[in-house]
């Protein structure tokens, strides 16, 4: 039985990189394609961010792939989209590959001619995805606002199993896990303590950082580091500030996984600035499209596609935001072609 795919482009960008995407999901693998909605231009057609129709289909479908989505302003009753299918399909674990592919460009970070120190950058970010302060447990008490914090042991086993379950799929060395124990005793404190009583089942090695300095690290010293497990909020902003050794958004993709179903998605947004523009950098969606295959098994479809990117990478064959000149469907037109000449 085919696998069914829900493809959700989404706005903006979504609508250009997503399709390019998906001609490569279709030409390695054979799936049934499904189409859903859902955004800002849908709930301007039909006032739903995130239509039943789309959560129905969602429901039937194997896997998610979603393209960018605009938040809104003004609206009261605004609910992410992204967000309800993680918590709807318990998408607990988020994966982010931080890949430059040993190639990296930041004049656009650190002004021209000026580059960060960094030819090999290869680690995974593995976050918790349903607790802590996004449960959204908040309220005001007089003048005071108060948000709490659910760290739970049953979802700290699970992220903390599957960070050294992909660990050893993969055949990565070492886990790290990043906390702030010191200060957040109690919910961190159980964190660290789960993860170091998981470990003890694993041959792989195990250490932390608090988060402060595993921040600092990040930048200066990646190379320390080469799956890290974390709890929700800190692992937001942690894979957002290494996206910064990628030297663009447009090479980072990331995964929603759960017991049944799994959702991916590029990091970047919905770009409307540049929408339309055709200069949107599709490879983010695509090296999506390898984290599919991995997630069925397929993983040297997977790495077809990422030695596809990394050539059109060395080729200078790519968009305005890694220093070329080609449009969104002429990168992804490469990509195509090597991978065709390979299979």
């Amino acid at each position: 039985m085919k696998r069914k795919v829900l493809v959700i482009e989404g706005d903006g960008i979504g609508k250009e990189v997503i399709p390019e995407a998906v001609k490569l999901l279709t030409l390695l693998g054979d799936f049934e394609i499904l189409k859903g909605d859902a955004g800002l231009e849908c709930y301007r057609r039909c006032k739903e961010f995130l239509p039943r129709e789309t959560l129905e289909k969602a429901e039937e479908s194997d896997i998610i792939l979603f393209g960018a989505v605009t938040s809104p302003k003004g609206v009261k009753d605004y609910k992410s989209p992204i967000l309800t299918l993680r918590k709807t399909f318990n998408l607990y674990a988020n994966v982010r590959p931080i890949n430059n592919f040993g190639l990296l460009r930041l004049e656009g970070y650190l002004g021209k001619n000026k580059f960060l120190d960094v030819k090999n950058v290869d680690l995974v970010i593995i976050r918790e995805n349903t607790e802590d302060l996004y449960v959204g447990f908040e309220r005001e008490l007089y003048d005071i606002a108060i948000a709490d914090r659910v760290v739970s042991k049953k979802a700290s086993e699970r992220i903390v199993r599957f960070a050294f379950e992909y660990a050893k799929e993969n055949k990565r060395k070492r886990v790290s896990c990043i906390h702030k124990a010191n200060v957040l005793k109690v919910t961190d404190g159980l964190f660290l303590k789960t993860f170091y009583e998981v470990a003890k089942n694993y041959k792989i090695e195990a250490d932390d950082y608090l988060v402060d300095s595993a921040s600092y690290l990040l930048i200066k010293e990646p190379e320390r580091f080469d799956i890290i497990v974390t709890t929700n909020m800190f692992g937001d902003i942690l894979s957002d500030e290494a996206s910064l050794l990628l030297g663009s958004l447009g090479l980072a993709p990331s995964a929603n996984i759960g017991e049944k179903k799994a959702l991916f998605e590029p990091v970047h947004g919905s770009a409307p600035d540049i929408a339309g523009k055709e200069i949107a950098n599709p490879m983010a969606a695509i090296l999506c499209v390898a984290m599919i295959f991995d997630y069925i098994g397929k993983k040297e479809k997977g790495n077809l596609i990422r030695e596809a990117v990394k050539h059109c990478i060395e080729e200078g064959k790519v968009t305005k935001d890694l220093g070329g000149s080609l449009k969104t469907h002429e990168v992804a037109e490469e990509i195509i072609k090597y991978v065709t000449n390979y299979e």
